[in-house]
């Protein structure tokens, strides 16, 4: 296996048992034992538990919102409904069996108060997710107290979801963006 293949299934292997276990349950032996290499080999890509940590959040990040952006630009030409369609994409994600909500959100509730470079990474996906509502808020022509109001609609689309184990907060969080948006782009 060449290295960016081995760093790949390193990091498919953790991302499956944080995202699905929660990242102290897990330990570096889990994580060498799911994608096949040696406990050496492991922690010559990554030097410790936080530096796998670290990266798997990185790559999480790159991709949730990789796939985000492609799935609205996709979904329609006109920012209202490129809006609404991130709402269509959270019920898509939130119908997943392996859906347990936002892993940044859980990382940092476990993580956050003893590792800062978790709590920096959990600030930046939520800043990143902001920032891309935010401009996809000012494309439709609605103001940042607008995009702040879908952003924390789909925050707590996510955490509903999470909790009450189903894809419906995606709906009800869209109708009320619909209505929000309805009001703000009058």
């Amino acid at each position: 296996m060449d290295h960016d293949a081995t760093r790949t299934g390193i990091l498919d292997a953790a991302e499956d048992l944080f995202y699905g276990q929660g990242i102290q349950a897990v330990g570096m032996d889990a994580v060498r034992a799911a994608s096949g290499v040696t406990l050496r080999r492991l922690y010559q890509y990554f030097p410790s538990k936080g530096d796998l940590v670290e990266a798997y959040l990185l790559r999480r990040d790159e991709c949730w919102r990789a796939d985000l952006a492609d799935y609205v630009a996709g979904a329609a030409d006109e920012p209202r409904e490129q809006l609404l369609a991130v709402f269509d994409w959270l019920a898509l994600w939130f119908a997943q069996p392996t859906f347990r909500g936002c892993a940044f959100v859980n990382s940092f509730g476990e993580l956050g108060a003893s590792s800062p470079a978790v709590a920096a990474a959990a600030r930046h996906h939520k800043d990143e997710f902001a920032g891309y509502l935010a401009r996809l808020a000012a494309a439709a022509g609605a103001t940042p107290a607008t995009a702040a109001h879908l952003t924390l609609l789909a925050e707590g689309a996510i955490t509903a979801a999470a909790i009450r184990g189903d894809a419906a907060p995606a709906a009800e969080a869209r109708e009320a963006a619909g209505v929000l948006l309805a009001a703000a782009l009058r």
